[in-house]
């Protein structure tokens, strides 16, 4: 089965009701939100009546809860270690977040892997590693997704080997797994027109079992390019052709699907996104309306 969704908000006030209602306006199945704002620590305390309230709307809807995502805050850097409090800080808050997830009965968290800032890979890995083999030593149903990233920068994760290289020194296999993002991957130099062959080093290298989420973006970029710049369905050098073989691969079905493309002004386009998406028919003009105002 298709689960189609994308980002949406979470406010302090509406919490997870406001989530519900936003992805049902862009006739999604599914979505993903942060518990708070991405580039702070600042937290609502979980209303739990709001929380009931919202799944008995994905029920009313034909949302399917099992498969809804919440996204880990930039703020966070387990591959760091440089300065011990801000490393603290980062275990801390990813053990907050996944309590949060605990309390809104979310099952999967999707975390960038981090940046190693100048310590290179081998020593951030190992940073990353010790950091969630303590943080997963909990009693909670919450699975950490390390999502695929595009190499700016220092950021690890960025080729399958430093994703296997993470998840081999994991205690609980169980609670790990791994976020695809098309933009990323073809921005760190994979061929996402042949995505079975990233499927199949995947699968051969850590197994396709710990692929839970799929992001997906086009992308501004020619492949390789490092840059991580979104950009929205069949409107990037991804193209829409090729990303609708990838949300419709038979090796991804029952998977989350998650748009997180950019805003047209301060307009959201999931719905017409989503819509194409359905109907597999890309529209060159979905957005010149929007585009003129």
């Amino acid at each position: 089965m298709l689960y189609i969704g994308s980002h949406v908000s979470f406010t302090n006030k509406d919490q997870l009701v406001g989530s519900v209602e936003e992805a049902n306006s862009y006739g999604a199945n599914t979505f993903m939100f942060y518990t708070g704002a991405p580039q702070n620590t600042n937290r609502s305390k979980i209303d739990k009546d709001i929380t009931k309230e919202a799944f008995s709307l994905m029920k009313k809807y034909g949302i399917n809860a099992s498969k809804v995502i919440v996204h880990a805050p930039y703020i966070i850097n387990l591959a760091n270690n440089k300065e011990e409090e801000k490393y603290e800080f980062s275990k801390r808050f990813l053990k907050e977040e996944i309590s949060r997830c605990h309390e809104l009965n979310i099952h999967y968290l999707v975390l960038h892997p981090g940046s190693h800032v100048g310590l290179g890979e081998e020593v951030a890995i190992t940073n990353i590693t010790n950091a969630l083999n303590e943080i997963l030593n909990n009693s909670y149903d919450v699975i950490v997704l390390l999502e695929t990233m595009a190499g700016k920068g220092t950021e690890v994760g960025r080729t399958i080997d430093e994703v296997k290289s993470i998840i081999d020194k994991i205690d609980h296999k169980d609670k790990i797994g791994i976020c695809l993002d098309t933009c990323h991957l073809n921005d760190a130099g994979y061929d996402v027109s042949n995505f079975d062959s990233i499927l199949d080093e995947i699968d051969s290298k850590i197994g396709l079992s710990y692929v839970k989420c799929v992001h997906v973006n086009d992308s501004k970029n020619p492949i390789d390019s490092h840059k991580d710049r979104h950009a929205n369905i069949g409107f990037g050098t991804i193209g829409f052709d090729n990303l609708i073989k990838i949300i419709y691969n038979s090796r991804l079905d029952n998977i989350p699907k998650i748009l997180e493309t950019p805003y047209i002004g301060e307009y959201a386009p999931y719905k017409e996104e989503i819509d194409m998406i359905k109907n597999k028919k890309f529209n060159s003009h979905i957005f010149d309306e929007k585009l003129e105002k």
